[in-house]
């Protein structure tokens, strides 16, 4: 008997012996794992650690029956800017006005006040957990660049050092924040659909051509994006007429800029009723931005510019520079498209911003006024472009509450 059971321990005896080293194995794996020192994250590197969601209340949210874009700016040197223009290193020269020496800081201090209700504060948290696992891109000129880089200084320094990065694939700039498996991105197509005017530096030409029913090189960079924000009109709007092909690449014709504009977003419809997933993905469309080219608009009598400009307009104001055909246009497409396009209708709140803009303090092809065309604002002051902190960081707010809106918390 007690042979038998000796020989029974003793058979057992490997498999203990088995047992503990693989435990032993085991607790020393994830010791390494723990600490961090592994192989496996030597070989294959180390996972982001994810960040805890935040929990966006009711309160959070803007009421639905909230029109944000009537209403006046109110000043607020308190609160605002959002952002200091030292903090951000991903402005680019044409924006960073104080650095090229404006004297004034005073467009900074104005928040946009709806009227009837109140336009949800920024939270760079809060945009960063919507954005968890998911990518939002902005597409269109320069003008929407700065759309773009304002977002990326609205969230950038909440992230640590090292949990960031940037980069420039052209036509596309990308920020990721790695924490959150998120990207903010940018994509050049000035007319939304192609032209030759598509290359992401090198764009200056002497003959616009658009080519109003071809979208497709383009679309490839937009598939799969969650968040869609689309802009297109400066660049229609150099002539009132604009040289277009239609069919065929060969046949070349001088289009109405308003005709040309109509077919270029049908082409645009078409192709998000044919790659878009309402159940995935969100597109807004950003109206115009307002330019303040003439001061006799809002001070008769004058002959300049926005130079020199450091209050905005009061009262009702609406420039000759924004074409109400082409936001009928816009409205009529997206009326007719049968996918949701949230239409974000900043242009009358931006109208009123003539203080806003680079004037002499930004770039021309690239380069910085020279101190004699700074001399000369009535010739080289840039009332298309903004200055940031500024303007465009109020389109991201909004931009912000309407994402804010449709988000769902989950436990």
């Amino acid at each position: 008997m007690k042979t038998q059971s000796a020989a029974r321990i003793q058979s057992l005896f490997p498999v203990l012996l088995a047992s503990l080293l693989v435990l032993g194995t085991a607790q020393l794996v994830f010791d390494s794992l723990k600490s961090g020192r592994s192989y496996v994250f030597q070989f294959y590197g180390k996972p982001e650690k994810q960040r805890k969601s935040v929990f966006v209340l009711p309160e959070d949210r803007m009421d639905d029956s909230c029109n944000l874009f009537e209403g006046q700016w109110v000043w607020d040197n308190v609160s605002y800017p959002l952002y200091k223009e030292n903090s951000c290193p991903y402005l680019v020269k044409q924006t960073t006005c104080l650095k090229n020496g404006r004297p004034d800081s005073f467009y900074q201090n104005w928040r946009w006040q709806p009227n009837a209700c109140k336009l949800p504060r920024f939270d760079p948290l809060k945009l960063l957990d919507i954005l968890r696992d998911k990518r939002l891109m902005f597409i269109g000129d320069s003008v929407q660049r700065a759309q773009f880089e304002s977002m990326v200084c609205l969230v950038q320094s909440v992230i640590p050092k090292g949990k960031k990065s940037f980069q420039r694939i052209p036509p596309r700039k990308i920020f990721k924040a790695k924490e959150y498996n998120a990207s903010i991105e940018y994509y050049w197509a000035p007319f939304i659909v192609e032209s030759n005017s598509d290359h992401a530096t090198n764009h200056t030409v002497l003959k616009r051509l658009v080519n109003l029913d071809s979208i497709s090189k383009h679309g490839k960079s937009w598939e799969g994006v969650d968040v869609l924000v689309f802009e297109s009109y400066v660049w229609w709007m150099y002539r009132p007429q604009i040289n277009a092909t239609y069919g065929s690449v060969d046949n070349v014709e001088e289009y109405n800029v308003t005709t040309a504009y109509r077919i270029a977003l049908e082409t645009w419809a078409n192709w998000l009723e044919s790659n878009i997933n309402p159940h995935l993905q969100r597109v807004f469309f950003m109206s115009m931005s307002p330019t303040h080219l003439w001061s006799w608009e809002w001070k008769p009598g004058s002959n300049d510019n926005c130079f020199n400009e450091s209050y905005p307009i009061q009262g009702s104001y609406w420039g000759t520079g924004s074409n109400l055909a082409i936001m009928d246009i816009i409205r009529d497409i997206l009326q007719e498209l049968k996918i949701n396009v949230t239409f974000l209708n900043i242009t009358q709140l931006s109208e009123y911003r003539k203080d806003a803009h680079t004037t002499v303090f930004g770039e021309r092809r690239g380069r910085l006024l020279t101190k004699e065309q700074r001399a000369d604002p009535k010739n080289f002051a840039d009332c298309i472009h903004w200055c940031l902190p500024g303007v465009p960081d109020t389109w991201n707010e909004i931009l912000f509450a309407y994402l804010l809106q449709s988000y769902q918390n989950f436990l």
